[in-house]
């Protein structure tokens, strides 16, 4: 017989004191109490143990004090077999019933945070230790704020080509914080779906959002409905940009400047990475005082690409035949496989999530 289930008696773990992390709730703006998220999606991290969850499904962002600042993820290394066995273990689920949005790196400590959905509909995090330690996190009268998303799409099942799906579950599909700016991409419900939003932090009214168009080689259009899969804030020749992959699989640049509330950007395509393919996490990293990429795909395995010539790189304008490659330079990493999330975890690490079958373990990795 499983577990009684619910939002507030799930998330029992360590419990976050308001006394200890009132020097958040004062910089910040925050205020204690129980956030009602309904879905954990994307997560990332703010400065000072500040957690960003995405919740597509309440067409929202919160930001939580986690107090996590202490460990030193300079010495992190974090190895977890089975991780859906442990983690149905500690929530008193079913290792079925767990399914794993997300995880996010805490830069300040080295502890991971995974967003969770338990039996298809409850929303929970955890935190693993630097120690393999999980832990349920409490979201019970902690510090937290709220960024309500306006024109999300309905929360319905709709039908697009074959598939019936839910658009609503992409309101949100990556989240950053940079420069003190949350950066969200998703759907909404305009003519124009594909968007990028921009949220001043501490949360305020200073926000903007620009619809998204780009050329896609693969399929030899303009599209401006496709959601960014996967992001990452990256700065080109002093302009703060981001690098967003898409579906079957350009991967295209856009100035941060640009986006500015009612506006709408064209980015440039700068790889075109292969079709029947989704991206489906990236972070970047530097090595030998050089930048990469690295992007995990559901059908191409995990590719570094070099951002040397990025800069410079002619925009693809042109179809590309036959699910080819175009644009910046990659390799594929063939000793990673299976690899469906990632983050930096230092300067010499990254932590991967990889599937066996039906097997999820969580692995410390050298940057390659």
């Amino acid at each position: 017989m499983r577990a009684n289930v619910t939002l507030t008696c799930m998330l029992m773990g360590f419990a976050l004191s308001v006394s200890q992390q009132g020097d958040c709730a004062d910089v910040y703006g925050l205020e204690a109490g129980t956030p009602k998220i309904q879905s954990a999606g994307h997560l990332a991290f703010g400065p000072d143990g500040i957690l960003f969850v995405g919740d597509a499904r309440g067409a929202a962002v919160f930001a939580v004090a986690t107090g996590d600042k202490s460990a030193n993820a300079a010495k992190a290394e974090i190895n977890v077999d089975d991780l859906l066995e442990k983690l149905g273990g500690q929530l008193g689920v079913r290792p079925r019933e767990v399914v794993i949005n997300d995880l996010a790196v805490n830069p300040a400590s080295g502890n991971v945070y995974v967003s969770l959905t338990i039996e298809e509909s409850e929303p929970a995090i955890v935190k693993i230790g630097t120690d393999g330690k999980i832990s349920p996190v409490s979201l019970k009268n902690v510090p937290f704020s709220k960024v309500d998303l306006p024109n999300a799409p309905k929360d319905e099942i709709v039908q697009r080509g074959r598939r019936q799906i839910n658009l609503r579950d992409e309101t949100i599909t990556d989240l950053a914080f940079v420069d003190g700016q949350v950066l969200i991409s998703g759907l909404t419900d305009q003519a124009a779906p594909s968007t990028v939003r921009s949220v001043a932090f501490p949360f305020s009214n200073q926000r903007a959002a620009a619809n998204v168009e780009i050329y896609h080689g693969a399929h030899g259009r303009q599209e401006d409905n496709a959601a960014i899969r996967t992001f990452v804030p990256f700065t080109i020749n002093g302009e703060a940009s981001l690098l967003a992959g898409f579906q079957c699989t350009p991967l295209v640049k856009f100035p941060l400047n640009d986006v500015t509330a009612g506006s709408k950007i064209e980015g440039t395509t700068v790889a075109e990475l292969g079709n029947r393919n989704r991206p489906l996490d990236m972070i970047v990293y530097q090595k030998d005082g050089k930048d990469f990429l690295l992007i995990a795909n559901s059908d191409r395995g995990v590719m570094k690409v070099s951002t040397d010539t990025i800069a410079t790189q002619e925009a693809i304008k042109n179809p590309v035949e036959g699910g080819g490659t175009a644009g910046l330079a990659y390799e594929t990493i063939g000793e990673l496989t299976g690899v469906e999330q990632l983050d930096k975890l230092n300067d010499r690490q990254a932590v991967v999530l990889t599937r066996n079958g039906n097997t999820l373990n969580l692995q410390t990795v050298a940057l390659p």
